[in-house]
């Protein structure tokens, strides 16, 4: 397949989708999502999910399509992305992508090495360790198993923790070694933009956002799902903050506090993420200057 695929990255609450639809108005085409939580229903005010005015402007796909207890790969969402790009790109030039979430970027533009999908009982195993003896245990597992990249992935993350066990599991290789193997060259154009901000302007829009969801709904969105909680989609900022309130562990305005803090400290990560990538041409928000740069790029 030929075309160019337009990826707009950056930290959480720095405007990717407004530039994005934006983009997508100019360029007259769709938007693909890389956000590995908005991908699940039910879930749009913790997840930010583009507003309504914002999915009616701009084909979306990759949005709220999936159940909540539904196990969803960066594997199975490169080969579903490619797929569908497959058939975008018989209609269009330009395609956008936009997304925060590191492994579903990486996934769409260099591939996931053929790592095995996930295991439906391991991951029952592994959380069961995690429920009852803790990540330390987790994280010594991963020691044993790849101290290469024991040394490298945020140990306080879960998620990432028991992915990388399960791939060490299933394939009986080092997950380290699988992420460095040879990466797929796609057969079209990828043009990356970024959005940045002062840490200390992103920072007080993540707490403006937060205050958003609270007068929004999160709550009650929360307590809704609150039966799906041992999912993966929900072990995430804003939804594991009000289940510990729910638990009687917190006070509401702990969560909240909370859920600011943590999502400015995903911020953070991403921004380390994204620092490393030196194919991302940043920008301010306001530039005027992403488009007629996307244009000098285009193929």
């Amino acid at each position: 397949m030929s075309g160019n695929l337009i990826m707009v990255v950056g930290p959480t609450a720095s405007g990717k989708s407004a530039l994005a639809v934006s983009l997508a108005k100019h360029f007259s085409t769709c938007i693909i999502s890389m956000d590995s939580r908005q991908f699940y229903r039910n879930m749009s005010i913790g997840t930010a999910v583009p507003t309504k005015e914002e999915l009616s402007q701009a084909k979306h796909y990759f949005i709220q399509q999936r159940d909540i207890w539904e196990e969803y790969s960066a594997g199975q969402y490169e080969r579903d992305a490619l797929c569908l790009l497959d058939e975008l790109f018989k209609i269009h030039n330009v395609v956008i992508a936009v997304g925060g979430s590191g492994m579903y970027i990486r996934a769409l533009e260099q591939g996931m090495d053929d790592m095995p999908d996930v295991n439906p009982s391991l991951r029952r195993e592994l959380r069961q360790i995690l429920l009852y003896e803790g990540l330390e245990t987790l994280c010594q597992k991963l020691l044993q198993l790849d101290p290469k990249y024991y040394m490298q992935v945020d140990r306080q993350n879960p998620q990432r923790v028991m992915r990388a066990l399960e791939v060490c599991i299933q394939s009986g290789k080092p997950y380290s070694k699988i992420r460095q193997e040879q990466k797929r060259q796609r057969s079209f154009n990828i043009i990356k933009v970024g959005i940045s901000y002062p840490r200390d302007v992103l920072y007080e829009r993540i707490n403006q956002r937060v205050d958003k969801m609270i007068s929004s709904g999160l709550e009650a969105e929360a307590r809704s799902l609150l039966p799906f909680r041992e999912n993966n989609a929900l072990r995430t900022v804003g939804y594991s903050e009000m289940f510990r309130y729910f638990d009687g562990e917190i006070s509401f305005d702990e969560a909240v506090e909370q859920i600011k803090q943590n999502t400015r400290h995903y911020a953070k990560r991403q921004m380390t993420w994204f620092r490393k990538d030196t194919d991302i041409s940043w920008f301010s928000p306001s530039s005027e200057f992403v488009v007629p740069y996307i244009e000098s790029h285009l193929k």
